[in-house]
C-alpha cells in the first residue's frame, strides 16, 4: 500500500513539475531564467503578465482564439448531434463504411489540409477570418463528436423514441426536451474534447490567419527580437493558456468521469 502511495505521489510530482516550472519561469526576469537554475524566484516579478494584459497583438490572441474555438465547439455539437443519432439509431447502406471514413478524416494530419483550406478562403474571402479556423477545425472534431456521441446515444433505450412518437410527439421536442438530457453527459464530453482539440491546434491556426484573427499560439511563436527570446514573457502566456483548459475540465469532470465508465473517451 505505501509502495502504491508512493508512486502515485511521484507520478504526480512528475506531471505537475514541467507546469510548476513553467509558472516559476513567469514569474522571472530573463537574466535570471538564463542564470544559475533556481527554484523559486529570487526577484519575483509580475511584469511578463502586465506586458500581455497591456500589448494588443498578446490579449487579442486570446480573445481570437476564444471566439473560433467557440464557434467550432456550437458548430461541431450542431452538426454531430443529429449525425450521431441517426448513426445509433437507423441502418443504411454503407453506414459502416462511413463512419469508418469520418474516423479517418480525424487521423489524418493537420498539413494535409492545409493547403486546400488556404486556397479556398483566400478565394471566397474567408483568409484570416475567425470563421475560416472554425470550419477548418471541424474536419477533425465533426468526426470526433460524431463517435463520442454515437457511443452515448447508443447506451439509451430505443423504446424512449418509440414511446414519445406513441404520445404524438415530434421528432424535434423529443430531441431537445427528452433525448439529449439523457446524453448531457456525452454532450459535455463532446464539447470538452472539441474545445481542447481547437484550443491547442497551430498549424492550421497560424497559416488560415495573419492579423485580425491571429491566435494567441501563433503569438507565441513569434517572440524573437534581436534581443534573443523573451523566455519570461513565454512562460507567462503559456501560464494563461493553461488555465481556459483547467476551467472547463473542472466543469466537465463528473461528465468525463461517466465518459470513461462507459469506455467511449
Amino acid at each position: 500500500m505505501r509502495k502504491r502511495s508512493l508512486g502515485l505521489i511521484l507520478y504526480f510530482v512528475f506531471l505537475l513539475l514541467p507546469i510548476y516550472w513553467l509558472l516559476v519561469m513567469s514569474l522571472k526576469t530573463n537574466q535570471e531564467i538564463l542564470g544559475p537554475i533556481t527554484f523559486w524566484p529570487e526577484n519575483l516579478t509580475f511584469q511578463n503578465y502586465f506586458t500581455i494584459f497591456n500589448d494588443p497583438s498578446w490579449y487579442t490572441g486570446y480573445i481570437n482564439s476564444f471566439i473560433y474555438v467557440v464557434m467550432n465547439t456550437a458548430i461541431s455539437l450542431t452538426v454531430a448531434l443529429p449525425a450521431a443519432y441517426a448513426f445509433s439509431r437507423y441502418r443504411f447502406v454503407g453506414d459502416k463504411h462511413m463512419f469508418f471514413w469520418l474516423l479517418t478524416n480525424r487521423m489524418a494530419p493537420p498539413a494535409v489540409f492545409v493547403l486546400p483550406f488556404f486556397q479556398l478562403y483566400q478565394t471566397f474571402g474567408l483568409f484570416d477570418t475567425h470563421v475560416a479556423v472554425a470550419l477548418a477545425h471541424c474536419l477533425f472534431n465533426v468526426p470526433l463528436a460524431v463517435w463520442i456521441l454515437e457511443g452515448f446515444m447508443s447506451g439509451v433505450p430505443r423504446e424512449i423514441d418509440e414511446t414519445a412518437y406513441l404520445d404524438g410527439m415530434g421528432f424535434p421536442r423529443f430531441f431537445f426536451t427528452v433525448f439529449m438530457p439523457l446524453i448531457k453527459a456525452g454532450i459535455g464530453v463532446t464539447a470538452f474534447f472539441c474545445f481542447m482539440f481547437s484550443w491547442v491546434e497551430l498549424l492550421m491556426a497560424r497559416t488560415l490567419t495573419s492579423v485580425n484573427a491571429k491566435p494567441i499560439a501563433a503569438t507565441m511563436t513569434r517572440t524573437v527580437s534581436a534581443a534573443g527570446m523573451d523566455w519570461g514573457l513565454l512562460a507567462a502566456a503559456g501560464v494563461l493558456t493553461i488555465i481556459p483548459g483547467a476551467i472547463v475540465i473542472y466543469f466537465v469532470r463528473n461528465y468525463m468521469a461517466k465518459g470513461f465508465a462507459l469506455g467511449r473517451v
